[in-house]
């Protein structure tokens, strides 16, 4: 056999997303140069790999195990890398850490700095919603995880990166009668919702319970980036955190709604488990930002104060 270590990386990713477009997409890769490297590394056994039923790909038994060695090889590899680092008295490691979907306008500035001071440490950062991140962080497949809603059937340990503010928007061209009520509004504005699971959707749901705001008229779509799109393209409102549509704001895309109650305030936190034992790299990191963040929220964050 003559797999490579590229490959074996690949197969990985395919295996964990059951998807080639997913697995194409977290490498930075085309489909067809994911597909071919799939093709390669499976001719290289007897028994198959994968199957594709309908249009969903499956991973066999023999797949699976053979998913768990290049895992265990993948690892050594990185373990000697980091080695060589330490050698050279380099703090070095692997971070893995779980990001609900509208945290990405976040945590990638609370890695910046941390990243340019510890060159040899590597980050893995997966970005989805927020029943997903709880669930990489119950099964200890991450150091971290970042969340605006603590889940409460976890033990954890967090520290408070910085505030999280939901507004009622629409799009800018879209004119308003200033007559109607905030219940009409709820009523007779078509809203768009994010997907079941996601903190932002929760929010929103507890904001029109809690007012009896009947909704007669709804969208539902699976980032915040689509639901985004479809408000500036007039095709509903709907709450969103601020932190995402800076741009939008500033290019008169998107317009802020003034409701009473509103904007929707809850704070984005790091949190890991109480009784995990978090390696020499994720201590740092943990100290890093204890010493940064307010520098950080600062320099990167200071415009969320004019709205």
């Amino acid at each position: 056999m003559n797999y490579t270590l590229h490959q074996l990386q690949i197969f990985l990713k395919i295996t964990q997303h059951k998807s080639i477009t997913k697995a194409s997409e977290e490498l930075h890769l085309t489909q067809p140069a994911v597909s071919i490297q799939l093709k390669n590394f499976q001719d290289q056994f007897s028994i198959p790999l994968t199957e594709v039923v309908g249009r969903q790909l499956f991973v066999t038994d023999f797949g699976k195990e053979i998913a768990v060695a290049a895992e265990k090889i993948l690892n050594e590899v990185y373990a000697i890398n980091y080695k060589s680092s330490a050698y050279k008295g380099e703090l070095s490691g692997r971070l893995k850490i779980s990001v609900v979907s509208t945290g990405k306008y976040v945590m990638p500035y609370f890695l910046a700095d941390f990243m340019k001071d510890h060159s040899a440490v590597d980050i893995v950062m997966d970005v989805t919603n927020k029943t997903r991140v709880v669930e990489t962080l119950e099964q200890n497949e991450v150091d971290f995880a970042m969340v605006s809603v603590v889940p409460k059937k976890l033990k954890i340990d967090s520290i408070e990166l910085m505030q999280n503010r939901l507004f009622f928007v629409g799009g800018a061209q879209l004119k308003l009668n200033k007559k109607l009520s905030k219940k009409k509004m709820f009523e007779e504005l078509p809203l768009i919702y994010r997907e079941q699971g996601s903190a932002t959707r929760a929010a929103m749901e507890r904001f029109i319970t809690k007012n009896k705001f009947p909704v007669l008229k709804k969208i539902e779509l699976t980032s915040n980036e689509a639901v985004k799109q479809a408000v500036i393209a007039g095709l509903g409102f709907s709450i969103m955190p601020l932190i995402g549509i800076k741009n939008e704001l500033k290019n008169g895309d998107l317009q802020i709604i003034p409701v009473a109650g509103l904007p929707i305030s809850t704070t984005w936190r790091l949190i890991w488990l109480k009784a995990k034992k978090l390696s020499p790299a994720a201590t740092a990191y943990l100290k890093f930002v204890e010493t940064k963040k307010e520098q950080i929220i600062r320099h990167k964050f200071d415009w969320i104060h004019s709205y």
